[in-house]
């Protein structure tokens, strides 16, 4: 009687050790995951960061701008390298009135990474389905808003008025880069080392074959996570478990926008962060509802790290400074308007829900969307409206 008590005892310390072993698993697969949507960033970078300026040239007015913004983005993953491109090309002349629009279509863009995310979990459909729901949230909000400000500041220049009057009239301090580098960079101190060692093994290869074998690798390294980090999911995602994540996270609206806020301050990239977020939805852990407002919560803290970085420019710091703002107020004033309507309040959820149910059922489908809303109509309306 005795001997099977001690094994009832023991029962609970080993499930308690495989649960600890497996939520370990979790948070090395999500580092694999962080590390794989960095090589792939990298790729990208490292092969179109020339192609940045030349595609921006093409902005000769707002919706040419908007397009721009959109497909540079597209192309390098970047929306902080585009922002930095376009830093300079204010200071040599380029008008704040197509500066904006480029931003915009910069906000845009970024939300690519999301779904190239999604694609990881193709081998099973009812999964792809809620990790392809879950990554065009950020689209379907990014959309409203431009469909909202756009022509606000074609018809007003509101946005280009109040943040011009703004930067005139206040003094901001100077942030060193150096604290910059120090402070705000933890997703740079994870992730970073590990993305250096590769393109150091890989420095041996001209462009664009780096290029292509680090984004190769990027998208190996993260179907493979994904595909492991789905399987421990499911067995984790029971119970208490489930629970204690939706607390952290699609508790509420604002514990949703707080912990988005939170954690891309923390990374400074809000791809990464809500690349994150796709695998718990895929599991069925969360839901698109859920991972909505830390969705939002991503998309404005980078907006402030943008800002952060533009209180230590040198050069142009004036023209640094309205664009990175003009970043902030955009998502802010968004995430604010569509919030306080409850009309439109869950309009990107869905929206995202019935991208999901469309185009969701296979690869195929989600390859098509991605090239066509951010590679074909781009490039089709530049040449249209340049």
């Amino acid at each position: 009687m005795n001997h099977i008590n001690h094994l009832h005892d023991e029962e609970p310390h080993n499930a308690l050790g495989i649960s600890a072993l497996n939520w370990l698993s979790v948070a090395f697969l999500m580092y694999l995951l962080l590390c794989a949507v960095g090589l792939i960033e990298a790729g990208f970078t490292s092969f179109s960061r020339d192609q940045v300026a030349p595609i921006l040239a093409f902005a000769t007015n707002p919706v040419a701008g908007l397009m721009s913004g959109i497909l540079a983005t597209a192309i390098i993953q970047s929306s902080s390298v585009v922002t930095a491109t376009l830093v300079g090309l204010v200071a040599g002349g380029l008008p704040i009135s197509i500066a904006i629009p480029i931003v915009i279509g910069a906000n845009f863009g970024t939300t690519i990474t999301n779904s190239l995310v999604s694609l990881g979990f193709a081998k099973n459909k009812q999964e792809l389905k809620r990790a392809f729901s879950a990554a065009t949230v950020h689209d379907a909000f990014n959309l409203i808003c431009l469909l909202i400000f756009f022509p606000l500041e074609i018809m007003f220049s509101s946005l280009e008025k109040t943040i011009g009057f703004l930067v005139q009239r206040l003094s901001f301090p100077t942030v060193s880069t150096e604290y910059l580098g120090n402070h705000l960079s933890f997703l740079q101190v994870v992730i970073k080392p590990f993305v250096e060692q590769i393109r150091t093994a890989l420095s041996a290869y001209a462009q664009p074959i780096e290029a292509v074998v680090l984004t190769g690798l990027g998208i190996g390294l993260l179907m493979l996570s994904i595909g492991f980090m789905s399987q421990i999911l499911k067995m984790l995602m029971v119970g208490r478990a489930k629970n204690t994540v939706g607390r952290l996270i699609g508790k509420s609206y604002k514990s949703g926008l707080l912990s988005g806020t939170l954690s891309t301050l923390l990374v400074q990239s809000s791809s990464t962060t809500t690349s994150l977020g796709i695998p718990l939805v895929a599991s069925g852990t969360l839901t698109t509802r859920n991972i909505y407002p830390f969705t939002l919560g991503a998309n404005l803290a980078t907006c402030i790290t943008a800002v952060l970085a533009a209180l230590a420019v040198t050069g142009n710091r004036m023209a640094a400074l309205e664009i990175a703002l003009v970043h902030l107020a955009y998502n802010t004033l968004g995430i604010v308007l569509i919030s306080a309507l409850p009309i439109v309040r869950w309009a990107p959820v869905h929206m995202a829900e019935f991208l999901g149910r469309s185009f969701g059922r296979s690869v195929l489908l989600i390859i098509t969307y991605i090239a066509t809303v951010y590679f074909l109509i781009p490039a089709t309306a530049i040449l249209i409206f340049h």
